[in-house]
């Protein structure tokens, strides 16, 4: 059985990685980059540069973009514009959803068909079991191509809607790099106080872990409009968050991030929600 013919745009670290599974698999790999020496290693293992984006773009039956943003792929389609039609693109690049959706719409209106994808693992997490990528878009191509793209990660479809994948991407970038940074912070706090990152990290697993049951009993509440004070309060949150503050001061550490977080909280308390649940911070927050 012949296997897809891929094309990967892009030979960052994730598009080097992608490039060398579908070759690990026997795939037919065309390469391209700006800087075309990027792609010497891969094509020693059998990839084929193409000299140009056009060339790149009619030798595989499915073009895999791995580039930053959704301005650089513009960019270097724009070099090919009009060997586009019937052209089944994959972007993997990160993007807000209006970017995913303008592409899409930029893409049919030149013949060609477009997946929005978001990796939610590092390039060492692709070809391994485990990490997903979140899809959006029309579900007929995913169909056709979705052997080929589950050999990078697994496949986690969100709809017909190409801004969907963006969309649940940043919501979980937005928690991931929340979540990180005040890990971080927490151990610098740690540190300070002669405790080693390695003896915090069981303790910060923990937290983390039971974020979970936070999430699966207040998500019901926060739909139904439900921010009854009736397990916790805001200004429980205010003193609790205050003493955070105070614990970095003494600790010699930057307080900027759990001042932040005490700033929100009043802002909270202050349009009358003290005797409220934490949750009542998305009413804040929205606005």
């Amino acid at each position: 059985m012949r296997h897809q013919a891929v094309t990967v745009l892009g030979l960052g670290p994730m598009g080097q990685a992608m490039a060398n599974v579908f070759l690990d698999h026997g795939y037919e790999v065309t390469v391209w980059n700006r800087t075309p020496e990027r792609a010497d290693d891969l094509v020693a293992k059998g990839a084929i540069r193409a000299p140009t984006v056009g060339e790149a773009v009619r030798a595989g039956d499915l073009t895999i973009l791995s580039l930053t943003d959704y301005a650089a792929a513009y960019a270097i389609l724009e070099q090919a514009k009009d060997e586009l039609a019937g052209r089944i693109f994959v972007n993997l690049g990160s993007a807000t959803p209006a970017e995913a959706r303008q592409a899409a719409n930029w893409l049919a209106a030149l013949g060609a068909a477009h997946l929005t994808g978001g990796v939610l693992t590092p390039p060492s997490g692709i070809g391994t079991p485990g990490p997903v990528t979140l899809y959006s878009g029309p579900r007929e191509v995913l169909d056709a191509h979705g052997a080929t793209l589950e050999l990078l990660t697994g496949i986690d479809y969100r709809g017909e809607d190409p801004g969907l994948a963006a969309l649940y991407y940043q919501l979980e970038i937005s928690m991931f790099w929340t979540a990180l940074l005040g890990y971080l912070h927490a151990t610098a706090m740690a540190r300070a106080n002669g405790i080693s990152a390695t003896e915090f990290a069981g303790t910060a697993a923990k937290t983390f872990a039971g974020m979970t049951e936070f999430f699966e009993f207040y998500a019901p509440r926060i739909d139904a409009g439900d921010h009854s004070g009736d397990v916790d309060r805001l200004s429980m949150s205010a003193a609790s968050i205050e003493h955070v503050v105070r614990t970095a001061g003494d600790s010699g550490v930057d307080a900027t991030l759990p001042t932040a977080m005490l700033e929100i909280v009043r802002r909270g308390i202050a349009d009358g929600h003290a005797g409220d649940s934490f949750t009542s911070l998305i009413e804040t927050l929205r606005r």
